[in-house]
């Protein structure tokens, strides 16, 4: 499956005094979605790192639909979108308990190599899994 959903509950940190989560808190939340996207295929984004790859982000695009509130439930969709060479791609969308959509968000990620730094050809258990989704 290209996509994966996972529940966050919103803590009091991650508000302002109003109980409106914050803007950049959003962030983190969509990181949980792409790290357990990946841990539901099967790959450990630590083990990827241990073995010399990481994966940060390059590009992001959050759009800010309706706030979320302290307490709330919130779902963190995650869909994989594209892979090309050294680059990989998801869609993501944070919905509230009531299914209204909150937040969408495109993100691009570069494969590289932790001991270089530079851009590097995904792992090949990783390309063997993004070819089931073509």
């Amino acid at each position: 499956m290209k996509d994966h959903q996972i529940q966050v509950r919103v803590r009091y940190s991650e508000t302002d005094q109003m109980g409106v989560v914050y803007h950049g808190n959003y962030i983190p939340y969509f990181e949980i979605g792409r790290v357990e996207w990946l841990r539901n295929k099967g790959i450990s984004y630590k083990s990827m790192e241990e073995s010399g790859i990481g994966l940060p982000i390059v590009n992001m695009n959050i759009n800010y639909k309706k706030s979320a509130v302290y307490d709330e439930l919130l779902t963190v969709h995650t869909v994989f979108k594209s892979q090309t060479s050294v680059k990989i791609e998801f869609d993501c969308a944070i919905y509230n308990e009531a299914k209204e959509l909150l937040t969408t968000a495109q993100f691009m990620l570069v494969f590289v190599s932790l001991k270089t730094g530079r851009p590097t050809a995904p792992p090949d258990y990783i390309l063997e899994l993004l070819k089931t989704f073509e």
